[in-house]
């Protein structure tokens, strides 16, 4: 069996076929590995809609050998570690790594505009932060995503859902990206040097007024303006609250030649109605 996978892999790789393996299939990974199938890859995954079972060290292994490109979107585990880089790092070298990180690994900045020259491992995401620079030391690309929304996982749907909120602090700031914007900007780092580059779109601003725009695509009446408390915010949710700042674009659109193709949050719930 294991010479006919040698041979099989023999043959793809003199055939040029191009291979990656993505640990962590699920929303926007996902989208990712349709993109790059409808280029011509081959794509393996773990994960929810995965293939392989991360736990299946020795399958996981021989995909690895047989892949030219490994993309992680796995988050750091309770402990602080890297589940990928803890158990297959090894398994990793020569190869193109890209890694799908957070723009929370810069923490709390008053607001301010952040690009990837910002310190990291100030706010509540030290093991992010700490998985980042793993990653970093490794060559990869890491693709430092803010609020992530999309077909499925949006205003819109939480305003249907009666699930959304508007909260009364007037001076917080968000960046988001649509999923779609990631898959361009992965898409495109498949050609770009090794580094960190924040994807994200070119209008940070604040929550409600995404939730406002939604209410106004959907011709429903606005939630009322509730403080923190009142909200009944989840611990999780309330954690974004916490820290406040823009997230900047400009090495993306310069390095990897990516520009967000929904500018800001009324172009991306527009496209989703």
């Amino acid at each position: 069996m294991r010479k006919c996978l040698d041979f099989a892999r023999h043959e793809r790789l003199s055939q040029g076929v191009k291979r990656m393996f993505i640990f962590g299939l699920g929303y926007t990974a996902s989208r990712i590995a349709d993109a790059l199938r409808w280029r011509g890859w081959e794509v393996i995954a773990t994960g929810r809609d995965g293939a392989l079972s991360f736990g299946d060290t020795g399958n996981v292994r021989l995909a690895l050998a047989d892949s030219s490109h490994v993309l992680s979107s796995v988050p750091p585990s309770g402990e602080g570690l890297d589940p990928v880089l803890e158990m297959y790092g090894d398994s990793l070298s020569s190869k193109w790594l890209g890694y799908l990180s957070s723009t929370g690994v810069y923490g709390d900045c008053g607001g301010a505009w952040v690009d990837e020259t910002a310190p990291t491992g100030r706010g509540r995401r030290m093991a992010r932060a700490e998985a980042d620079a793993a990653w970093l030391a490794l060559g990869a690309r890491v693709f430092r995503l803010p609020g992530i929304y999309g077909p499925g996982r949006s205003a819109l749907d939480r305003v249907r859902e009666g699930k959304a909120h508007r909260i009364d602090l007037p001076e917080q700031v968000f960046s988001r990206v649509h999923v779609d914007d990631i898959v361009g900007g992965v898409i495109a780092g498949l050609k770009a040097p090794p580094g960190a580059y924040n994807l994200a779109d070119d209008l940070p601003c604040h929550q409600n007024l995404v939730i406002e725009e939604a209410c106004r695509l959907l011709g429903l009446p606005q939630p009322p303006l509730l403080t923190l408390d009142e909200a009944g915010l989840s611990p999780m949710a309330r954690g974004f609250y916490a820290e406040n700042r823009r997230v900047a674009n400009g090495k993306a659109k310069c390095v990897l030649g990516w520009a967000p193709r929904y500018r800001t949050y009324r172009e991306g719930l527009q496209g989703m109605v």
